[in-house]
């Protein structure tokens, strides 16, 4: 008998549910069971798999029985199998047969079965083998190896069913020490190809990591007796992420894993949930559950394969190994190493030690190795009855700024403690924002593994500070406010004094904390919106920092915030002027001259040669020009010795109305990203004034466009004979039709008071787009005002723009006029 192909859909053309029923009343009741508010979750999954056995097993008796065929049996595998069926999951079937019958009437059979199945509109894996052919396929295919350990006869020959099962348990329990492996890597490569569920805002319910296909895999390596999972929350967890599959189902109706942003509000709503953040978090919890106990289940298993491994006369001879007996290897008091894991010593009494729970996780993160489960739940027990007095003794404070100086194996141990509850015990305020979701796209992480994150990347700048406690322990809880309504930064400020006081910090290392969470966005907001040569700007940070230390360890914790952001918040760009800025911060507080600058109105020497071109050919000229940053005084593993960091334009043009929107419009047009721009005026030789425009660009994709293009292309923009809004809206609406439509948040236009004495300054954020800086210029040229400079900064989708502007008279606008240009500007943008 030839196998049949499996399938995932059924033929072309095929009635979907709502039409007309094939066979009884199986499609109303389905229908009936779905759209009905009771049962929900495991109840109805299991309803509507006890509902499809009977269609089914009612299927086969009546044709077998018509076709006078015996030695058969259907078989639900998979998912199906274990009696689980979400509203739009396909049937995973098996028709086993014990190979005497004819192969005519057995097709004949198969057809009855799948075809009704596809006139339904269900997708359907199907294939009709002996107990041997499904014996071989399994030995051939993991997959389908996996699907027999969770067979479940449906009708038929019961005896032909179970003896399937038994085989394949068995085949399973002695193949292990080789398929295991083979599994392990199925699920390493998903988890590279889908990521962490945990962390995604659009994740794969199934196939990313801590998805239900992990779950599975727990249940595979429970079934060989090698190892198991641990139990704790691990079933809840995986319930709770099929409860989510459910809804996704029934408000998408399709058969679809991934949970959109479109959708995470009717899932909410469908789940009886608060909104979608609470949606997310639950989901984030569940990956963490199931992530979590593969961790320690994956490392179980290669600890018995190990083992296994050693011939066992060989093992007898093996120093310290005789008697199943490992080596202890001492890394801490009370702690030591084990088969490759950080345990608790034979005479550790966690019970009357409360600082061993930190001393054991620091001991395991500095020497790179996982924290035993048995050791953490031993002093997660401890920790309950016995907890640490507040505020903190100096040595937990110095174990848990030894742990979170670890660098990345701080990771791992700190999610082991999280899993085990231990964190939010030691940190009640922690609980806030434990897998909160971030939806800006620039966060790679939750709230919480952003924190952690953090305390990795500052762990490798602590040789850059006088006080590496203060600056690990303010990296730790720079977000904390996140999890409070209002400004995180100033509600973070609060909690950090409490945290501090818990751990045990002085009142002066307090406040330090306590500044460094409240300015943490200070240095890179300040270097990348505001102008640097303004005596306002840099008085204003070392108001707020207040001494040179604080500045030190800001600074760091800055590049550390950057870094663990993600790949669109740090650059050697704004390295470099996050950098210039402390400079200038630092010899103000010692009150030394700040570095030279240019003046306001002293062009560089390149700048004045185009002026004066400029002034004489009554014509823009235009200069471009590679820019590198140097390398860092330290290099680092994420610090290239020399990194691009775009090209600058120089323009030189003699003064008209709508400079700005024509050249913003040029370079858009010609796919320039623009990082920074400053416009500064001159009259070079006596004859009329020249707008010198000194950008930094970069090139979306492809070569940068050459100097005279652009030339041309501004003098046509200038001119009137090259529309730059019609194109500009060309261009939108071909881009809108290629990609799917991103409901962004309107933008806001507002006047940053008390910025600078000599402009105002008028701060715009906006999805970024094409053009966008055009639009803000055209917006600017039409209320009449004269742009001083412009400081642009793009975060993932987001552009942060600040524009000095003055009025004609080169005055600061009065309030009630800059009010009307910021309204006016974000109406332009609308």
């Amino acid at each position: 008998m030839t196998e049949s192909v499996e399938e995932t859909a059924g033929p072309a053309g095929a009635p979907t549910e709502s039409g007309p029923a094939p066979e009884g009343g199986y499609p109303a009741a389905r229908l009936r069971l779905l759209q009905a508010k009771e049962p929900t979750g495991p109840e109805r999954r299991a309803a509507l798999a006890r509902l499809t056995d009977e269609w089914l097993a009612g299927l086969l008796t009546r044709h077998a029985t018509a076709a006078g065929l015996s030695g058969t049996a259907l078989v639900a595998v998979g998912g199906y199998g274990r009696g689980e069926l979400s509203p739009r999951s396909d049937l995973d079937l098996l028709l086993l047969h014990d190979g005497r019958a004819d192969p005519g009437a057995l097709a004949a059979l198969a057809d009855h079965l799948w075809y009704p199945v596809w006139d339904l509109g269900l997708a359907l894996d199907h294939s009709v083998r002996t107990p041997a052919e499904a014996r071989k396929a399994a030995r051939e295919d993991l997959k389908v190896q996996l699907g027999l350990l969770d067979a479940r006869h449906l009708a038929g020959d019961a005896e032909l069913s179970a003896g399937l099962r038994t085989a394949a348990y068995a085949d399973w329990r002695e193949s292990a020490p080789k398929r295991l492996p083979e599994l392990h890597a199925l699920c390493q490569e998903r988890a590279e190809r889908q990521g962490e569920l945990q962390y995604l805002l659009e994740p794969d319910l199934k196939e990313a990591r801590g998805g239900l296909r992990d779950a599975t895999a727990l249940r595979a390596v429970a079934a060989s007796w090698l190892a198991d999972a641990p139990r704790g929350g691990l079933e809840a967890a995986r319930t709770r992420l099929l409860d989510t599959r459910d809804a996704l189902h029934l408000t998408t109706g399709r058969a679809t894993d991934r949970l959109s942003l479109q959708e995470h509000d009717q899932v909410a709503e469908a789940l009886g949930m608060l909104d979608s953040d609470a949606l997310l978090r639950q989901t984030y919890e569940s990956a963490r559950t199931i992530s979590y106990a593969a961790d320690v289940t994956w490392r179980e298993v290669g600890r018995v394969l190990r083992a296994r491994s050693v011939k066992p006369v060989l093992r007898g001879l093996l120093p310290g190994r005789g008697a199943g007996k490992g080596e202890r290897s001492p890394l801490a008091e009370g702690v030591v190493e084990l088969d490759g894991e950080a345990v608790l010593a034979r005479t550790a009494r966690p019970e009357r030690d409360p600082v061993l729970v930190l001393r054991a996780a620091a001991a395991a993160a500095q020497a790179g190795l996982p924290l035993a489960t048995h050791a953490i739940r031993r002093c997660a027990t401890a920790t309950a009855a016995h907890p640490l007095p507040v505020p903190w003794p100096a040595e937990a404070r110095e174990q848990l700024v030894t742990l979170l100086g670890a660098g990345a194996p701080t990771v791992p141990v700190w999610e082991a403690l999280e899993a085990e509850g231990i964190v939010t015990r030691l940190l009640p305020d922690w609980e806030r924002v434990r897998c909160r979701p971030q939806r800006n796209p620039v966060h790679t992480w939750t709230v919480d593994r952003h924190l952690v994150e953090t305390a990795v990347r500052a762990s490798a700048l602590t040789r850059r500070v006088h006080r590496p406690d203060l600056l690990l322990v303010a990296a730790l809880l720079h977000d904390i406010g996140k999890g409070w309504p209002g400004d995180h930064s100033v509600a973070g400020e609060t909690i950090a004094r409490d945290v501090a006081g818990r751990l045990g910090f002085d009142a002066r290392d307090t406040a330090v904390i306590a500044t460094l969470v409240r300015h943490h966005l200070l240095l890179v907001e300040t270097a990348t919106r505001r102008d640097l040569d303004d005596p306002e700007t840099v008085g204003a940070v070392a108001d707020a920092v207040g001494g040179t230390q604080t500045l030190e360890l800001l600074h760091a914790l800055t590049e550390a915030d950057a870094l663990a952001t993600g790949p669109a918040a740090w650059s050697a760009w704004r390295g470099g002027l996050v950098a210039d800025l402390v400079k200038r911060v630092a010899a103000r507080l010692a009150g030394e001259p700040e570095p030279e600058v240019r003046g306001a109105d002293e062009p560089t020497a390149e700048q004045e040669r185009l002026a004066i071109e400029a002034g004489r050919t009554g014509g823009p000229v235009l200069s471009l020009r590679t820019r590198a940053e140097p390398p860092p005084t330290e290099a680092t593993d994420e610090a290239p010795a020399q990194e691009p960091v775009g090209v600058e334009l120089l323009m030189a043009v003699p003064d008209q109305p709508g400079v700005l929107p024509a050249a913003a419009g040029v370079l858009a047009l010609h796919r320039l990203t623009v990082r920074a721009a400053d416009l500064l005026f001159v009259d070079p030789i006596g004859q009329g004034p020249v707008l010198l425009l000194s950008w930094r660009v970069a090139a979306e994709y492809g070569s940068l466009p050459e100097a005279d293009r652009l030339r041309a292309d501004l003098v046509r923009a200038l001119d009137g004979s090259l529309d730059i809004p019609a194109r500009l809206a060309e261009r939108e609406r071909a881009y809108a039709r290629r990609s799917r439509a991103v409901l962004a948040p309107p933008p806001r236009v507002t006047v940053a008071t008390g910025s600078s004495r000599t402009a105002t300054v008028i701060e715009v954020r906006a999805q970024d787009a094409h053009g966008l800086l055009h639009r803000i210029g055209r917006a600017l040229d039409t209320a009449g005002v004269a742009v001083r400079s412009a400081h642009i900064s793009t975060l993932g989708a987001n552009a942060v723009d600040a524009f000095y502007v003055t009025g004609t008279d080169g005055a600061p606008l009065a309030v009630g006029e800059a009010q009307k240009v910021a309204a006016a500007v974000e109406a332009a943008l609308q």
